[in-house]
């Protein structure tokens, strides 16, 4: 089998730099590609924790006068991730989240930032860096929108493409008046172009131009090719089915390991479950709840946004307060709702404990120690953290939608097979019905252990690798590769 050469394009990639799963997938594929005979180097763009992180940093090429300024591109690695990285410090030498300014909103600039990004990419994908010409360039979401782009529009014989929609409702909107200054020729602001209701989409040129496109999940791959979830983008998927794949996100079964697990009070396994208990305790200590191993304890670890959800879980807090249930939540996002569970927390001490912030020591230790993760998501192309609770027997609990059906299965689907809990609609009555179930199946336990936790172990047993996964991604690189005579 002849070794592939891919290159990544990413805005993020884990342990570097992280806002969400974008950044575990793009951080894991490329270990897991290895054993597919594929060669990953991924591009990130220079923000200043990516360039403290970068070992042996070494100058490729100089870029001057690159989208308003000059840049370089550095090659070196951090770990076992092999990098490019776009040092333009003015466009990325900014501390905090990668997106948004100190006031919140978008860098204003965000078109440049992320254009320089596809730019330098399409750079490497022509043969800039001859000792990596790849035969195939992915690009993950819209900040990699333009690289498909910027490749036909060269007019010269370039690799394959392939763009990962990590989730369609990020798109890279931005006014027509940049396509010039962006590089772009007239042509571009098309139906079948660029052209996305009178602005500019970066994620429909990568849509578009793409020669294959990937999203996260199977369910989600046909989801966003109907009208409810396509975000306006669902007649170009329709158009485009027969390139499009939904290919289940995994998680690095390394990091998220419960038999060694730094973060965690005890290391337990499959034969070993009864471990688990010392981690309930030591999360209701650090959650401020009441220390009760017979009290049901959920466990969220969220973006605080209604596409998550959690306005639902909101609604159901007084199931859960009249109930004696407790919750163990992590998570930031809309002011509403973190003030909301704040103040729920502030009112039911000992029964709601609220962190508001990201904790990866924190997120580990809810896998490990809550009953069962809430993941009441109003769409989710995949999720990752309902992979992660089935990797640490905590048993889902979630909306049936995009991956979230795919991974989980309903104790009335499969009965002895069930690792978990679903329920559809997408509305508070559901979530409180399947709530209502899931803490009835717990406290049944009491009396019948074997049942949840046979459960816990079906779960615990679920291939949540990326050993699968990625090997489908070799497969259609390979496609790619066969269908343009390579």
């Amino acid at each position: 089998m002849t070794p592939l050469r891919v290159l990544s394009v990413a805005s993020e990639v884990y342990p570097i730099i992280k806002t969400g799963g974008l950044a575990d997938v793009v951080g894991a594929l490329p270990w897991a590609l290895l054993a597919e005979d594929v060669e990953v180097r991924t591009l990130i763009p220079g923000y200043p924790a990516v360039m403290k992180a970068l070992e042996q940093a070494s100058e490729i090429s100089s870029l001057p006068n690159f989208f308003g300024g000059n840049a370089r591109l550095l090659g070196g690695s951090h770990g076992a991730l092999d990098l490019f990285v776009l040092d333009a410090p003015h466009l990325y030498d900014r501390e905090g989240n990668p997106y948004l300014g100190p006031d919140g909103k978008d860098w204003p600039d965000n078109a440049f930032r992320f254009a320089a990004l596809a730019r330098a990419a399409s750079y490497i994908g022509l043969g800039a860096v001859p000792s990596f010409v790849p035969d195939i360039v992915h690009g993950h979401d819209w900040q990699a929108g333009l690289v498909p782009a910027y490749l036909l529009y060269s007019h010269r014989p370039h690799p394959g493409t392939v763009m990962t929609v990590h989730n369609l409702a990020f798109q890279g909107r931005f006014p027509r008046h940049l396509l010039m200054p962006l590089g772009l020729p007239p042509e571009a602001f098309s139906i079948y172009g660029l052209e996305y209701y009178g602005d500019i989409s970066f994620l429909k040129a990568g849509l578009q131009f793409a020669d294959k496109i990937t999203t996260v999940s199977p369910t989600y791959a046909r989801e966003i090719q109907g009208d409810e979830h396509g975000m306006g983008l669902g007649g170009l998927l329709r158009q485009r089915a027969s390139d499009l794949v939904g290919i289940l996100n995994g998680i690095d079964t390394a990091v998220w390991d419960p038999g060694s697990d730094p973060a965690i009070a005890s290391h337990f396994g499959i034969e070993r479950i009864e471990a688990r208990a010392p981690n309930k305790a030591a999360l209701q200590t650090r959650m401020g709840l009441q220390v009760s191993p017979e009290t049901f304890l959920l466990g969220v670890v969220s973006r605080l946004t209604s596409q998550k959800g959690l306005d639902l879980l909101l609604s159901c807090l007084p199931t859960l307060t009249g109930s004696g249930i407790q919750l163990a939540l992590l998570g930031d996002g809309e002011a509403e709702l973190r003030d909301a569970f704040r103040v729920a927390a502030a009112h039911h001490p000992g029964q709601i404990g609220v962190v508001i912030g990201y904790d990866e020591s924190l997120a580990h230790l809810i896998q490990a120690g809550c009953d069962a993760l809430v993941v009441p998501s109003r769409f989710e192309p995949c999720g990752l953290t309902q992979l992660c609770a089935l990797r640490y027997g905590a048993l889902p609990i979630v909306t049936a939608v995009g991956g979230l059906a795919d991974t989980v299965i309903d104790e009335t689907e499969a009965g002895v097979a069930a690792t978990g809990f679903k329920f559809a609609p997408v509305t508070a009555e559901a979530l409180d019905h399947t709530l209502r179930r899931a803490a009835a199946a717990f406290y049944a336990a009491r009396s019948n252990a074997s049942n949840w936790t046979r459960m816990q172990l079906n779960a615990m047993l679920t291939d949540v690798s990326w050993r699968h996964r990625a090997g489908r991604y070799a497969e259609l690189y390979r496609q790619i590769v066969a269908q343009r005579g390579g």
